[in-house]
Formats: C-alpha cells, structure tokens, sequence
C-alpha cells in the first residue's frame, strides 16, 4: 500500500494534482451542508485545505504557487468578462459613489488598525502585517516590507502576523455580509433597487397628436429631437406596418415606440399623447398583438458578424423587418443602427414570419454553437492582464511603486475585452454555464492552496503569546469596519444589499465572500459592484499600508 500513500504524501506533480482534487472534492461537498439556513459553498474548499495543511499534507512549493496563482487569475478574468457588457454604464451611474464608500471602508480598516496598536501596545511593523491579513491583501504586505526595510526594521514580523490573520480575514467578510443580511438589512435592501442605467430598455405606445410632427419622416423626428427611440410597430386606419426611417407620421397614427426608460418623458412631449397600456410586462404574448406580424428573439451564432455595427445590416431595408431591442449578458440594450452587435447577442426582430425566418438564417440562431468558448481569446486575455499587472506604476511620494498585480490586472483587461473585445473582432463570448464553471475552477484551485499553505503552520502560530492576539485585532480589522461602512451604505446612500456587499467584497480584496453574495444575490450587481471598486481600493490599500509604516513605525 506504499504506493498509495506515496499518491498523496511524496512531492510530484501527481501527488499535487490529487491532493488538491481531494481537498476540493471534500470542501465542495461540505460546502453544500446549511446551518441555520446558512451555507459557505466554494470558500469551505478554504477550511479544507487548511486542515490537510495541519494534518501534514503538502506539495511541491513551485506547483503550489502555481496552482494559486493561476487559479486567481482565471477567476478574476472569467468575472471580469461577465460584467464587462454591463460595466461602463453602471460605473456611470454609480462608480463614483461605490468608490467613495469603498475608499471609506478603507480609512476606517486604517483608523482600526492605528487605534488598536495604541490600546494593545502592539509596534506598528505588526500591526500593518495585522491589517494586510485582515484585509487579504498581499500586494499592501508586500509594500508594507519594503517600507519597514528601508527604515531599517525587521520585516519578519509583518510577514507573520499576515499570514496568521488571514485565513480570519477570508472569513471575516463572510460573517459580515451574514450578519448583514440575517440581522441588520430590511426587506426591503434585499431586493434589488432600480439602477439609473442608460441601457434599460422601455416599451410604450404613443399617438401622435403633436401637429408639428404630422407629415415628418421619423429620420427627421430623430434628428430634430436628439431622442433616442426605434418604433417597432405603426397603426393606421386599423392597418398595422414596420415603418422605416422614412416613414412619415400623420394625425391619429399609433405608434410602438423602445426607448431608454428615461427618456419616455421627453418621448409623450414629442409625440403628443402616451397610451397607459402596460407593454412591458414579461407575459405579453408578441405574436397575438397583430395577425400581420410576428415577434421572434434571434440569437446571433454566425462569428462574421463579431463586431459589427448593426446599421451596416441593413435588416430593415433588405428584409423589411425592425429589430425592436437586444439582449447582451442579461442588459437589455435599445437597437441603435450605431450599436457593435456580439457573439451571443439576442435580437427581437419584428416583421412578417417568412422575414423574420430569413433574418434568423442570416444571424447563425443555433444556440449549439455558441457552446464551445473560444479558450485562445481567454489566454490571450489573461496574458494581457498579467502584462498589465506587473507595469510598475510611480506615486510622488511613495518610494515603491504601485503594481495592479495578479489580481488586479486581469480583472481590467476582463472588464475591457468582455466590453470592447467584440469591436476588434475578437470573440470573447461564453455561455453562463462556461463562465461559472471556469470560475468555479479558478476559484477552488486558488482557496484550496491558500488554506494548504496556511495550515501548516497556523495553529503553532497561534499558539504563541502574541498569535491568539494578533488573530483578534485582526478579525476585528476585518469584520467591524465592513459591517459598519456597509450597513451605512444601505441607510444613507441606498444601497440595495447585492450592491454593498458587492462594494464591501471588492474593498476588501476578497473573491470568496464576493463567490457568498453571488450566490444569494439575483443578478450580477454584486459582481458589477465588486469590479466597480476592486482596482482604486486595491491601490489605496498599497498607498496606506506604506503611508502606516512611514508614519508611526
């Protein structure tokens, strides 16, 4: 039987594929099990990987930074990816707000972190170590010691008391957003609030009662108007039709109208008078508005068509069919001709059947081939990310200079391709399933060797005199500051609870408390939220770890 010990205890590149399997394996598993209707999912493969470090079990050094290493960056990437589409108008709306309540959750880890080392007498070469385990940020660490050596003080202790606060820092932030949701958010925080999102599409119906429009094409309305609309539908004298652009309105024509949500105001002005129908509700039964016309959602599978602008088309002129609205990553999109369409999109196409048929034809509509996610543009990707993490950024008074890192870098370049990718012709789509998996993988790989190199040393470590101290402040460091910022950000800025816990996971620099309000969170807000405020806070943390050394050490 030495040959299956051998399996799990002797250092090779088997033994470390199995180890992590198992621990995984085992961490998923307990994952699954809910005390008080509370579960931990992924981040129990963190507790796991933690007790196999204690119990003795370990791999090679090399393949153990490897794994953990890769592992994050798949994870970061493939999220970043996620919430690309969707990125840029909800920074718009909120990024500014979310970045100033992340930076605030950092000032206050940092008032913590000060206030403690006064009233526990512990040196401040600790207490930066102390609050980068807490907060789960080595790139500070890292900044931390190269301060402390250039005053000339033994770095070892910062290093210590990180690595012993850590595994209550991945943790900690969990237990806040626990406490969040169990005990300090109200009903109403728990369900997800209306964003002011430029791209959240409006369907309502009009009649044109304005007589300065009776006889204008809707190509000049647009013009004149600025308004951003597609009418999808026109009747007239019991007569339905698709108008096209230059399709003039007259007196008493009813029109179907999208538009962006805000703008509906600005639309009943123009027209003259809206008709309070509800056209927006998810039951509506497209195709029995009118026998004449069908309403159908084409998915767009044809790789041709990555990138390309939706006007350049010419649907409506060749096919005689409007394209009502698109659907991309769960954003509901207006159907501008200015739009860059991408792998996965889904087009409502409005028109009569054997038109609509010829539009599928044209756009690829098999679903079956979208299954299969280009892995080159995923590597290239994250090869870009990791490029962009290690450029040395330069701080007037900060000595060190500032890196994205690991983590940093290729949640950007993920932002940027799952936003632009398509526009350079690069196909970067993935089915939800493909992207949750590719996750799931990063992530797991990245906890189950964060707890095994942990564990080796983390009960000895907290057996010394300062060690069960240190693990105090830190947990403190870690949980007070998030439940306080984050309960505030409900009350008086009016978070909605996916949104702050979102904002708090990513001021931490915690992807396993994010991967806990994911999965009891609708949507991607938290996702959204956490990639909003990851990068400027990771910065502020490097900043204030060097900023704590060079002021009290």
């Amino acid at each position: 039987m030495d040959w299956f010990q051998n399996l799990f205890t002797q250092h090779s590149a088997v033994q470390a594929v199995s180890l992590l399997s198992v621990i995984i394996a085992i961490g998923l598993g307990l994952g699954k099990l809910r005390v008080a209707g509370i579960s931990l999912g992924v981040t129990f493969v963190f507790f796991t990987g933690i007790l196999a470090g204690h119990l003795g079990f370990s791999i090679d050094e090399q393949m153990l930074v490897y794994a953990e290493n890769f592992g994050l960056v798949l994870f970061v990437y493939e999220l970043g990816l996620k919430v690309g589409p969707g990125f840029f108008s909800s920074f718009r709306s909120g990024g500014i707000r979310l970045n100033s309540i992340g930076l605030g959750l950092v000032l206050a880890g940092a008032a913590f972190t000060v206030a403690l080392s006064y009233a526990f007498g512990v040196p401040m070469s600790d207490m930066a170590g102390i609050m980068c385990g807490a907060t789960t940020n080595t790139p500070a660490l890292g900044a931390a010691q190269q301060a402390l050596q250039q005053l000339g003080v033994d770095a070892n202790g910062a290093a210590l008391s990180c690595a012993v606060t850590y595994p209550l820092g991945v943790v900690g932030v969990i237990i806040a957003l626990v406490v969040l949701r169990k005990v300090l958010a109200r009903p109403a925080d728990l369900q997800a609030h209306p964003h002011d999102d430029a791209d959240h599409t409006f369907v309502a119906e009009f009649a044109i009662s304005n007589p300065a429009l009776f006889g204008l094409t809707i190509k000049d309305i647009r013009r004149s108007s600025g308004a951003k609309f597609v009418i999808s539908r026109l009747w007239r004298n019991g007569q339905v039709s698709i108008p096209g652009p230059d399709a003039k309105l007259e007196q008493g024509d009813h029109v179907l109208a999208v538009c962006n949500d805000n703008e509906v105001k600005a639309l009943t002005v123009i027209f003259g008078e809206r008709l309070h129908k509800d056209w927006n509700k998810s039951d509506i039964d497209w195709n029995s508005v009118d026998k004449e016309l069908v309403s159908q959602k084409v998915v767009i599978s044809r790789p041709g068509l990555n990138g390309k602008r939706l006007g350049a088309l010419k649907l409506r002129n060749q096919y005689g069919v409007n394209i009502s609205r698109v659907s991309r990553a769960g954003t509901r999109l207006l159907a501008t001709p200015g739009l860059v369409l991408q792998l996965g999109d889904r087009l409502t196409i409005v028109g009569e059947a054997e038109a609509v048929k010829r539009v599928a034809d044209l756009l690829g509509n098999s679903v079956s081939d979208l299954k299969d996610p280009n892995l080159a543009a995923i590597f290239i990707g994250m090869v870009l990310g990791l490029i962009l993490g290690s450029i040395p950024i330069l701080i007037p008074g900060i000595s060190t200079p500032i890196k994205l890192g690991l983590a940093g870098g290729p949640i950007v370049v993920g932002i940027l391709m799952g936003r632009f990718g398509p526009q350079m012709h690069l196909v970067t789509y993935t089915t939800r399933s493909a992207n949750l998996m590719l996750r799931g993988i990063g992530l797991s790989l990245y906890l189950g060797c964060l707890g095994l190199q942990a564990g080796g040393s983390f009960i000895e470590t907290i057996m010394r005199a300062e060690g069960l101290l240190w693990v105090a402040l830190g947990f403190i460091i870690t949980l007070v500051p998030t439940l306080l910022v984050a309960w505030a950000a409900m009350r008086l800025w009016h978070l909605d609870y996916a949104t702050a816990s979102g904002m708090a996971c990513g001021a931490m620099a915690n992807p396993m408390a994010l991967n806990y309000a994911n999965d009891n969170c609708e949507g991607d807000d938290a996702a959204v939220a956490y990639a909003t405020v990851y990068p400027l806070s990771m910065f502020a943390r490097v900043v204030v770890a060097q900023l704590l050394v060079l002021i009290f050490v």
